[in-house]
């Protein structure tokens, strides 16, 4: 899915900001457009993080205010950033600031009783000010205290409406979804209502969603995609990474959904694992592995 525009996890802005901190910016180069993703609350320490990243080549960086595990709020930064917008807006300006590419912000509908949409809107509002243009918003609430990382990204309630509802009042910014969405007729619902949509999970468990949604966004491309063409290209990925010392179970693993959803998948997922458990390089065996399964897939 070459048009989609990837995130990193999120990385601390003062780990960037260490000696020999190279490894965590690394990324290939078929990987653009690609973010970098920064945790924070210290707005000097952000903008030159914010440096870093833009010097190591990436197109965009992202401040996650979305958050919310306690490791995180020890630090005051994730989505408890939420209760302080001026301080967001402030660590934004510091950022834009410091590099030529965009900064964009990534945040919660609410957090623990601050939930109202009128808080939201205080929320935007003041970051906006600070310039501020894009907003990735996940559309569930926070609850800082009570529920662990995991519960937070399935216990509160989605509400997208109130996404929708920003978009209406916000036409001049743009709003970018995400939380809970799994399909290619999903996306294309949020697309009639706002400006992009951010997949999360479900772009590990079923990758072939991604693909699915490049032939419909983007008909007219070169190449038909095919589970064979993404083997023969990330067969080649693999093979680089490996030299740069990635381990083969980090790189088998986003294969493992590779055939979400069909006959034969998980017998596909255990054949993998084993081809992984034995063998130091496994980009020989793709090809064969894949075939094994493509009539299936077709």
């Amino acid at each position: 899915s070459p048009h989609s525009l990837l995130y990193t996890e999120m990385l601390t802005a003062q780990s960037l900001l260490h000696e020999n901190a190279d490894h965590l910016l690394q990324f290939h180069s078929c990987e653009h457009p690609v973010a970098l993703q920064l945790g924070g609350s210290d707005p000097e320490q952000m903008a030159r993080a914010a440096r870093t990243g833009a010097d190591a080549g990436y197109d965009e960086v992202n401040i996650n205010v979305g958050c919310p595990s306690d490791r995180v709020q020890s630090g005051a930064f994730g989505a408890c950033l939420m209760a302080t917008p001026e301080l967001v807006a402030q660590i934004f300006s510091e950022m834009q600031d410091a590099v030529d590419i965009p900064v964009t912000v990534k945040h919660r509908i609410g957090i623990d009783d601050q939930d109202s949409y009128k808080d939201l809107n205080r929320f935007i509002d003041t970051v906006a000010e600070a310039g501020c243009r894009t907003f990735i918003i996940h559309a569930r609430k926070a609850w800082l205290k009570g529920l662990s990382p995991k519960q937070n990204r399935d216990v509160p309630p989605l509400d997208y409406e109130r996404v929708y509802r920003l978009k209406q009042d916000h036409p001049q910014l743009r709003i970018i979804i995400n939380g809970g969405i799994k399909s290619v007729a999903q996306v294309s619902q949020h697309l009639a209502c706002t400006d992009g949509v951010m997949i999360g999970r479900e772009a590990f468990s079923q990758p072939w969603l991604l693909a699915e949604l490049e032939s419909m966004l983007y008909p007219d491309a070169d190449e038909l995609l095919s589970r064979k063409v993404v083997q023969k290209c990330y067969a080649q990925y693999m093979q680089d990474e490996l030299q740069q010392g990635t381990s083969v179970h980090t790189l088998v693993r986003p294969l493992s959904g590779l055939f979400h959803g069909l006959s034969g998948a998980r017998n596909w997922r255990r054949l993998l694992s084993e081809t992984a458990q034995k063998r130091a390089d496994v980009t020989d065996v793709l090809p064969e592995l894949v075939a094994n399964y493509s009539a299936e897939a077709a």
